[in-house]
């Protein structure tokens, strides 16, 4: 591949992460790479299933933001 096209491809991985990360949503990929090697006896969780728990995590109650 064309390194111009593979540098092209690499930020733009780096920009989705980013701004995952700044959402509050961390990497599953990383997250199914974890769970395979540290905690093998754990259900991988759908990407679908991921983000909800993610969302819930930030979002919860607990005398927070409304906006």
């Amino acid at each position: 591949m064309n390194r111009s096209i593979q540098a092209l491809e690499s930020g733009w991985k780096w920009a989705v992460q980013t701004a995952r990360l700044c959402c509050g949503v961390p990497d599953y990929d990383a997250y199914v790479k974890h769970l395979r090697e540290h905690h093998p006896e754990r259900e991988v969780p759908s990407y679908k299933e991921f983000f909800r728990e993610r969302q819930v995590a930030r979002y919860k109650g607990g005398g927070g933001r409304c906006c």
